[in-house]
Parts: structure tokens; sequence; C-alpha cells
């Protein structure tokens, strides 16, 4: 039984296919799990681009909240601890002014009860 070269050539086109099907197999393999790192990676990034997108969001909304407390401070709290800055100064200016008669009261107040004392006790005597 003779095979013709059709048959021969048929046959060793079948013995390479089988080898380099074996010898293919492993490369696809490796090219799938590249294929399937390649789709998780490509998930990962997806994923970070979304937080970076989130943080950039909360940052625009940190800074407008920023802004909105600066401007409550220049508008608001600034100008009302000035009115009670200069209402402090001038209290202070007046205290100051006047801190030197107060001993001077001070001893007048002691001589008014001392006379007040004298005059009711007095009073009393001549009623």
């Amino acid at each position: 039984m003779t095979m013709t070269d059709n048959e021969l050539l048929l046959a060793i086109s079948g013995m390479m296919d089988k080898k380099l099907q074996s010898e293919l197999l492993p490369i696809k393999n490796d090219m799938k799990a590249v294929k399937d790192d390649v789709q998780i990676m490509r998930g990962d990034l997806q994923s970070t681009q979304e937080e970076v997108q989130t943080m950039k969001n909360d940052l625009q909304s940190t800074k407008a909240e920023v802004h909105q407390i600066k401007l409550y401070q220049e508008n608001i709290i600034l100008p009302r601890l000035e009115t009670m800055e200069s209402c402090y100064v001038d209290t202070y200016k007046r205290y100051k002014n006047y801190a030197d008669k107060m001993e001077a009261v001070f001893v007048d107040v002691e001589i008014l009860k001392k006379v007040v004392t004298e005059h009711s006790e007095k009073l009393q005597q001549i009623s």
C-alpha cells in the first residue's frame, strides 16, 4: 500500500498542524493571560480615574466652602471685631484718663461716709 503524493502531503500537513498547535497552545494561553491582565488593569485605571474625578470634585467643593468662609470672615466677623475693639479701646482710654482720679474719689467717699455718719448721729441726738 503506497500513498500518493497528495496523501503524503496531507499527512505531513496534519502532523505539522498538530505540532504547531501543541507549540502554539502555551503562547495562546500566555496571550489570553496577558489580555486578562490588561482587562483588569483597564478596570483598575477606570476606577482610579473615577476616584481622581471624585477628589477633584471634593476639592472644588472645599475651595468653594473656604471661599465662603473667607467672605464671611471679611464681611461679618472682622467688622464686628473692629467694633468690639473700638469699644474696648474707647473704654480703656476713658478709664486710663480717670484712673489717677479714682483714688481721690475713694478718699472723698470715705470722708463723705464719716460726715454722713456724724451728721446722722447729730440728727439722732437732736430728735
